[in-house]
C-alpha cells in the first residue's frame, strides 16, 4: 500500500484539518464530536441542510459543505457510518430556527443513526425531517443495504436542496424537493479496479486485469456481474440503458446527468463516456440541460465510473443554476 497518509487511524482528522486550513472562510470543524459546518452557521430562518457518511468517499460530503449547498457534513471513519451524537450534535449546531433537513444515503449504518439523532432533536423541540437516497439501480439488496444503495443523486439533492433553503424556502417544501430528485434519478456504476482501505492495507476485492465489475458500490460491494472489459463506449451503452430503462425517462424529458470519477480515473476518460452518453440522449430524444463531470462521489482510487440522470423541470433547474460555494462546488 502506498498512500500519503501518516497513521491509517489518523486519515480521517489529519484531512479534516487540511479541508479546514484550505478553507477557514466557507466552513469550520468541530473534533469533538466530529462534523464540518458552514463558518457562518446557524443561519437565522433557514432551514438547515445536514447529510454525512463514511470517508473516503471526498468531495461527498465534508467538500460541499458551504453556501447554497450543506450546513453540515458528518464524515465516519473511512467506509463507516457517523454515529448519533456527531449527527445530534451537527443539527444543534445549524438549526436556526426553521428546522433542519436530514438527507441520508441508503446504507443501513447511516439510516439507523441518522434516526436516532432525529428522534433525540425532536426531543428537543427542533423540527427534522428525512429523506432517505436510493437511487442506484445496480442491485436491489447489498452487503451494506436492505432496498437500493444510495450514490450520485446524493449530489444532485444537496445542490438543489441547499439552494432551496438559502432563499428561505420552508423545510416540508425543501424536503418534498428531495424527495423528487430522489424519485426522479437513476444511477449505476462501474469498477475496473478495487481501492485499499487504508486500515486495511490490501485491495478490498480482486479483480482481473481485463475484468470489470458492474454495478459497483462506492464501498467495493459487488456489482450485477463481472465480465471482461470494454470500450467506453460499450460500458456507457451498458450503464444507460439500464438507467433509461428503469425510470423510465421518455422523449422530450429534460435531464440533469452527472458523469463521476470513483477517485482513481483521469477526467479525459470521464468525457470520453459523457461523449458517448450525449449521443444515447439523443437517440432517446432526451435534452440535457446540465451536466457534472469530475469526482464528486469516489471510492478511495478505486478506478471506474457512474452515471446518473436526472428528470429535471424549471424548478429543479433554477435551483441548480443558483449560485454555490463550497470547497469542491462553486458556481
Amino acid at each position: 500500500m502506498k498512500k500519503l497518509i501518516n497513521r491509517p487511524d489518523d486519515v480521517v482528522e489529519d484531512a479534516l484539518h487540511g479541508l479546514e486550513r484550505a478553507h477557514p472562510h466557507l466552513l469550520k470543524v468541530s473534533f469533538d464530536p466530529l462534523f464540518v459546518m458552514r463558518a457562518d452557521a446557524p443561519v437565522v430562518g433557514k432551514v438547515g441542510i445536514v447529510s454525512g457518511g463514511g470517508s473516503g468517499h471526498e468531495p461527498m460530503h465534508s467538500g460541499f459543505v458551504g453556501r447554497g449547498m450543506l450546513d453540515a457534513a458528518c464524515p465516519g471513519a473511512v467506509f463507516t457510518s457517523p454515529t448519533p451524537d456527531q449527527m445530534l450534535a451537527a443539527t444543534r449546531a445549524v438549526d436556526g430556527g426553521a428546522g433542519v433537513l436530514h438527507i441520508v444515503k441508503n446504507y443501513t449504518g447511516d439510516v439507523m443513526n441518522f434516526d436516532i439523532a432525529a428522534e433525540l432533536v425532536a426531543e428537543e423541540g427542533i423540527a427534522v425531517a428525512s429523506v432517505v437516497i436510493d437511487d442506484d439501480v445496480a442491485v436491489e439488496n447489498s452487503i451494506y443495504t436492505a432496498g437500493r444503495r444510495g450514490v450520485g443523486a446524493t449530489v444532485l439533492a444537496e445542490k438543489i436542496c441547499g439552494a432551496a433553503a438559502e432563499e428561505g424556502q420552508p423545510l416540508a417544501r425543501v424536503a418534498n424537493l428531495c424527495r423528487q430528485v430522489n424519485e426522479c434519478a437513476r444511477s449505476m456504476g462501474i469498477a475496473l479496479t478495487s481501492c485499499i482501505v487504508p486500515a486495511a492495507g490490501r485491495p478490498t476485492f480482486a479483480i482481473g486485469d481485463g475484468d470489470m465489475e458492474v454495478g459497483i458500490g462506492i464501498h467495493g460491494e459487488p456489482g450485477r456481474e463481472r465480465m471482461p472489459l470494454q470500450t467506453a463506449d460499450e460500458i456507457t451503452d451498458l450503464l444507460s440503458s439500464v438507467i433509461l430503462r428503469d425510470l423510465p425517462f421518455v422523449a422530450g424529458d429534460r435531464v440533469i446527468v452527472m458523469v463521476n470519477g470513483m477517485g482513481g480515473t483521469p477526467l479525459i476518460e470521464l468525457y470520453i463516456v459523457f461523449r458517448h452518453l450525449a449521443a444515447v440522449c439523443d437517440q432517446h430524444q432526451l435534452i440535457i440541460e446540465r451536466n457534472l463531470i469530475g469526482n464528486y462521489i469516489t471510492s478511495l482510487e478505486m478506478a471506474g465510473c457512474s452515471i446518473t440522470v436526472l428528470k429535471a423541470d424549471d424548478e429543479l433547474l433554477r435551483l441548480w443554476d443558483a449560485p454555490v460555494l463550497t470547497p469542491a462546488l462553486r458556481w
